[in-house]
């Protein structure tokens, strides 16, 4: 980029060049001028110095009209006196020559004329003038003025003048004077080239200063700055081109930043992209995409889109171009491992609408579709579940019908069973309609302002009431049931304690008192259930910025750190056989994360097996003023 310039194509050659043609022309048009009109006024005055006046000329008409003989002799004197080197004849109206200045030609005197411009003149009485140019002369003026009769009307031409003068002086003096005018030119034009170097050396310097910076910039190097020389146009410019390296070095980083951005954004992200060209050839994949695929960059640049993903037979490039329809492609069978993708496609436009390629982004549904796959199992254990104590009630009336209700013993164990079962799956199916609502968006919340405070507290004193029951009535049975119809542990003689751990400031939230009751014993219950024998359960409530959190922490078995992820999924249970045995449906959980988020609150659970787990709940707060109410009458 950076090649040397000649001397012709520099552009200090060229202004200079400009420079000096332009003075040589301006010389050249005012030289002419010049000596044209010089000359032209060097003729007219000479022609003046030749004209004959009006006195002379009515001498020498008189002394034609003179028939006296001393007449010749007056117009020799006459044209004698005029005081000029040309040569003039007198010749009157019958061509007879009268008189003459030269004196080689006085024999002529008393002859006719043979000049016939001089016989036109005095036919025509008209004057005539000519410049002419002979070898032998060189250039020569001639005139030719009548005579006429100044005694009559004016009109009567008694003679002419005739006059001869050599113009060699003339043009001498015109040009001695044009050879001054060409050495001076000469001078001015060296002068004006010298100065026009000096200009543009002036002009070109801070230009070519600017070349070398714009060169330096492009070459990537912003560090230099063109050197400001004055205030006018070309320092307004070198001003622009120093701001312009700051922007374009500006821009650069930003751009280069926004780059390493992208390129840390697309090595990271979980989902694979590829981009192509207009074509469908791929030009970009990122990491993700290079590890969805098992394949490095180098083997799929270039190649068409459609072939790396296997689509090729069922789609083209113009069905993908105009409907971008996303797709879930299985890759199972070219990994060693299971892969199903969700591939989305969307299109590379300008402003102007062109489309410049593609932006396929691929999609790790293995997950997914391996959730979706165990719902579809876990509902069909839950049918078998289902169709268990429907099968154990059915075989229980059979024996009843059979002849066994007449049996005091075991009528009374065989109708307790079938009141079991028949609760079990009375609650189980209760609960699914009450996650189908939900699900829906039917659920009714009946919202109201409460003092958590207060609404929490009674909530616990219910399980405080169950332990001083059960304590006093170990051996009597029913006991106590809580809202699930059932008692919180399989085991009577199991001791435990609450403590409560709630923030002294009234907390009012708006919920549904019935929905969140449920949510509670839910929780409450779980918490009882794994609680080892004379197991604390804390419960707490604090107030955070514009949020209150609630937990509920037992001293139990805790949960699997595998199982964190799902407990909160329905009909998944961490140990089915106790749930089964205590009468649970594997809903409540699911139930609880169903309510708190239609109360836009959060539900989370932090668990270490062996040591415990502890229920979060979180509800959107504002601090209101308000009196706390009584739920004594809930």
């Amino acid at each position: 980029m950076n090649k040397k310039i000649r001397l012709l194509q520099s552009i200090h050659f060229k202004i200079a060049i400009v420079f000096v043609l332009l003075l040589l022309v301006t010389l050249e048009v005012i030289g002419a001028s010049f000596v044209k009109q010089l000359e032209y006024q060097n003729v007219r005055d000479f022609k003046q110095s030749l004209q004959v006046t009006p006195y002379i000329q009515n001498q020498l008409s008189n002394e034609l009209l003179n028939n006296s003989g001393n007449a010749n002799k007056n117009i020799k004197e006459i044209i004698g006196d005029m005081g000029n080197s040309a040569e003039i004849q007198v010749v009157d109206n019958k061509g007879t020559i009268r008189g003459v200045t030269n004196l080689n030609k006085q024999s002529t005197v008393g002859q006719k004329t043979r000049n016939p411009r001089v016989k036109q003149v005095i036919y025509s009485g008209h004057t005539e003038q000519e410049v002419a140019y002979n070898e032998s002369l060189g250039s020569y003026y001639t005139a030719i003025q009548p005579l006429t009769n100044p005694s009559g009307d004016g009109n009567t031409v008694v003679g002419a003048v005739y006059i001869r003068a050599s113009m060699e002086d003339v043009y001498k003096r015109i040009s001695s004077i044009t050879v001054i005018f060409l050495t001076s030119s000469l001078v001015a034009g060296l002068l004006g080239m010298a100065l026009s170097i000096v200009i543009s050396r002036a002009i070109t310097r801070p230009i070519d200063e600017m070349k070398k910076q714009a060169i330096q910039m492009a070459r990537g190097d912003y560090s230099g700055q063109v050197k400001i020389y004055g205030q006018d146009e070309l320092g307004q410019l070198a001003i622009a081109v120093n701001n312009l390296s700051v922007r374009v070095e500006e821009a650069q980083e930003a751009s280069e930043s926004e780059r390493r951005r992208l390129d840390s954004v697309l090595s990271h992200m979980t989902d694979g992209v590829i981009a192509t060209d207009r074509r469908g050839n791929i030009t970009i994949i990122n990491e993700t995409g290079q590890d969805f695929l098992n394949v490095t960059r180098d083997e799929l640049l270039g190649q068409s889109l459609l072939k790396v993903l296997r689509i090729s037979d069922e789609y083209s490039l113009r069905d993908l171009l105009e409907t971008q329809q996303d797709m879930v492609l299985d890759f199972s069978e070219q990994q060693d491992h299971d892969l199903i993708l969700h591939v989305d496609f969307s299109l590379i436009q300008k402003e102007t609408g062109y489309i410049t390629g593609l932006v396929c982004v691929l999609h790790d549904v293995t997950e997914q579709q391996k959730n979706e796959q165990e719902q579809r199992e876990f509902v069909s254990n839950v049918s078998h579940e289902l169709r268990t104590p429907l099968t154990s009630v059915r075989s229980y009336i059979e024996a009843l019908n059979d002849g066994a209700w007449q049996d005091p013993e075991l009528a009374p164990n065989f109708l307790k069973v079938t009141q079991e079962e028949t609760d079990r799956m009375i609650r189980m199916i209760n609960d699914l309609l009450s996650l189908s609502r939900m699900d829906q968006g039917t659920a009714k919340m009946n919202l109201e302002y409460v003092n958590l405070n207060e609404f929490f507290g009674y909530a616990l004193d219910r399980f405080d009431m169950m332990i001083k029951r059960d304590q006093e009535h170990e051996d009597d049975l029913p006991k106590l049931t809580t809202s699930t119809g059932k008692l919180p542990t399989d085991d009577p003689n199991k001791k435990y304690s609450i403590t409560r751990d709630f923030t002294k400031r009234d907390l009012w939230v708006e919920i549904d008192t019935d929905k969140f009751m449920q949510v509670i014993d839910n929780i409450m219950n779980n918490a009882i259930k794994y609680s080892p024998d004379g197991g604390v359960i804390t419960c707490r409530l604090l107030e955070t910025h514009r949020h209150v959190i609630l937990s509920i922490s037992d001293q139990g078995l805790g949960i699997p750190r595998k199982d964190l992820g799902k407990i909160f999924d329905r009909f998944y249970r961490v140990d089915k056989a106790r749930s089964r045995k205590q009468g649970g449906t594997g809903l409540g959980l699911a139930i609880s994360k169903e309510v708190i988020e239609a109360h836009r609150g959060r539900v989370w659970v932090d668990s270490q097996e062996g040591k415990g787990s502890t229920f979060y709940i979180s509800l959107p707060y504002e601090p209101i003023d308000s009196d706390g109410g009584d739920w004594d009458a809930i």
